[in-house]
């Protein structure tokens, strides 16, 4: 069996960092998904598409998996690169203006 192994992002109403560091053990579909013809919602056969099992770190995510006897793809989380910016820096004389005359 396939699985993906990886560090969810922050959701979009979170402002700070907090409950980003687990890892998150999902399975890969089996099944494609389609639309229902009653109602149009999307479903699948599998219902393992629906489970996922969150870890401290990798290496018990990778641990269980292996563990399991299944085949782990693991996805890298980028590094969030912050530049420093001062409110100040909007009134600098020294800047090129761009697009203004």
């Amino acid at each position: 069996m396939k699985v993906r192994i990886y560090q969810p992002s922050k959701t979009t109403m979170q402002s700070g960092r907090g409950k980003v560091g687990d890892w998150v053990l999902e399975y890969e579909p089996a099944t494609p998904r389609r639309p229902e013809p009653l109602m149009g919602w999307t479903s699948s056969g599998d219902t393992l598409n629906q489970v996922r099992i969150k870890f401290p770190t990798k290496e018990a995510a990778l641990a269980f998996a292996a563990r399991k006897g299944w085949d782990a793809d693991v996805a890298e989380w980028h590094e969030r690169r912050v530049i420093p910016k001062n409110y100040a820096d909007n009134f600098r004389t020294d800047r090129p203006r761009i697009g203004r005359f």
